[in-house]
């Protein structure tokens, strides 16, 4: 499925949404197809989510390379992602921060967690390890982190993330708003002094369950 792969990424960079050389290798090289269910690996290219298991999915190809744009991540980053889902963004990410790099991604749902485990390790993505745990709590042991992604929709940033993520030019990604409907995307940058935030989307993302989030 190659050929359908790089043909996602041109489409995505003609419409201005893959920009970053780093972002737009790891998008040719991570093969999503394998990250979702047989049934409907002949749709992993189509610019549009896709259910897996367990009520979640995975986002759509143009919501993965915007996150990856906007966290604007560098080699040799550590990185923990809130909600590991399939594993294929774990995988992007991967890829950009490199060998020197680091993730920690945490999965609420132990099924998913096993079964990206196992996509990964056969794919020798040995620089990501995943926690199955309450992602909205982060993962104190790693921290402080230099990007945070969360890809499920809280109601509010949850401080423990924003505790978490380094005071260095830290940046995270995260969708806001309802349960269902009426999300934006945020981005908020943190410095010892400041933390900004902006919204750059409207999206739609499954909830984000746990102690600081929506409850199930």
């Amino acid at each position: 499925m190659e050929k359908q792969r790089f043909a996602m990424v041109s489409q995505l960079q003609s419409r201005k949404i893959l920009i970053s050389p780093t972002v737009i290798r790891a998008m040719q090289k991570v093969p999503r197809h394998l990250f979702v269910p047989v049934k409907i690996r002949k749709y992993a290219y189509e610019d549009s989510p896709q259910q897996i298991s367990h009520k979640q999915t995975i986002s759509a190809p143009h919501m993965h390379a915007m996150m990856c744009e906007y966290l604007q991540i560098e080699p040799g980053q550590k990185i923990l992602e809130v909600g590991t889902g399939s594993g294929y963004h774990s995988a992007l990410l991967a890829e950009i921060v490199g060998e020197r790099g680091k993730i920690i991604s945490i999965e609420r749902i132990p099924h998913l967690a096993q079964k990206a485990t196992k996509i990964l390790r056969n794919l020798h993505y040995d620089n990501i390890e995943v926690i199955v745990g309450d992602g909205t709590c982060g993962y104190h042991p790693g921290s402080p982190y230099d990007r945070i992604l969360v890809t499920a929709a809280g109601p509010q940033i949850p401080n423990s993330l924003i505790q978490q993520l380094s005071e260095k030019r830290g940046i995270m990604c995260i969708p806001t708003g309802n349960r269902r409907w009426e999300q934006e995307l945020l981005v908020l940058m943190k410095s010892e002094h400041s933390i900004k935030r902006k919204s750059v989307s409207k999206v739609i993302f499954v909830p984000l369950i746990g102690k600081f989030g929506f409850k199930e």
